[in-house]
């Protein structure tokens, strides 16, 4: 046994055991057979497609083979609420406020945020146009760009966007990473559609009130309107789809509270409701960290639940468990 059959083996340790012991020699074999000459360690793409693979079976053997599914269709909710927020935060940074209003901002830009705003809305025109392999490396640009705004705008001395902000759209664009990897032509073009909506919207109304800055009443309660609309559209396809016996919409109703309670933050604090100064930064950090750890909490126990309710999976004797199986 060679350096490289022994790391494929020790990937294969996200599958079941059973799943293993009938089909672990036939897996590591093909990928070593596609394997290059002189090659020692599986390349990033094999060790993700083993992952992915191993917890596929896992779920499946639990008898929660919807979650993928409802992951995937969270994944979607997720972007279009990302793109929306760009549109409506990308046209914003482009009407700064008055000079005599005495507010610092980025030239013709109301902050940093410009940069990130836009990484997100090129990601959502490639994800109508591109393959979704490009459209991922282009949403995880857009993460960077996003997480990278606080220390950049300090090491400069330039105004940003509130981390209220930035966290939930982080939030957002991470689940989007699980887009469906062969997306149908409306979901490629729903996040371009929500963009598209969201900036046309927002132009229109700042025509009527200048914007100047992010800070002030009214992101503290157009953020967790928006988390709430977005479990309200969750939960209304969750109801429809399971009038057919499809439990995907509840897995990303569960799956989408973490980014819908980012999005809330400012609501959980107590900052709704215009009082300069009413909620301090360790409200707003605390109420943060605890979305952080009640929302995958959530999801864990809810998979638990879901386990315990459902009989162990049955070994079949089959050589291919999964042949057959829908996507």
């Amino acid at each position: 046994m060679n350096d490289l059959e022994r790391r494929y083996l020790r990937l294969l340790r996200a599958y079941p055991a059973d799943y293993r012991r009938a089909r672990g020699a036939e897996i590591v074999g093909t990928y070593l057979d596609l394997a290059g000459p002189g090659r020692r360690w599986p390349s990033p793409a094999d060790a993700a497609d083993l992952l992915r693979g191993g917890l596929r079976q896992r779920l499946r053997a639990a008898g929660v083979t919807d979650l993928i599914p409802g992951v995937r269709l969270a994944a979607l909710l997720a972007m279009v609420t990302a793109s929306a927020l760009a549109g409506v935060w990308g046209v914003a940074e482009l009407h700064p406020p008055p000079v005599e209003w005495g507010v610092p901002h980025l030239g013709p830009f109301v902050s940093l945020g410009v940069v990130a705003w836009a990484a997100w809305l090129l990601t959502a025109v490639v994800i109508a146009v591109a393959p979704i392999r490009i459209a991922r490396l282009t949403i995880v640009l857009a993460l960077l760009l996003t997480l990278a705004l606080p220390p950049v705008a300090a090491a400069l001395d330039a105004p940003r966007p509130p981390l209220l902000m930035l966290l939930p759209q982080a939030a957002l664009g991470l689940l989007g990473l699980a887009l469906p990897d062969r997306p149908s032509r409306a979901i490629r073009l729903a996040p371009l559609l929500s963009a598209l909506l969201a900036a046309a919207t927002t132009e229109f109304l700042v025509g009527l009130e200048t914007v100047g800055t992010y800070y002030g009443t009214t992101p503290t309660i157009f953020l967790p309107t928006v988390g709430g609309l977005l479990l309200v559209v969750a939960a209304l396809l969750a109801m429809g789809l399971a009038l057919g016996g499809d439990a995907r919409g509840g897995w990303a109703l569960v799956t989408l509270l973490t980014p819908a309670g980012f999005l809330a933050v400012p609501a959980l604090a107590g900052g709704i409701g215009g009082i300069q100064g009413a909620v301090t930064f360790t409200q707003l950090a605390g109420s943060a960290v605890a979305v952080a750890l009640a929302g995958p909490a959530v999801l864990l126990l809810t998979i638990l639940a879901r386990t315990r309710r459902n009989p162990a999976t049955q070994h079949t004797g089959k050589a291919c468990p999964t042949c057959g199986a829908q996507p």
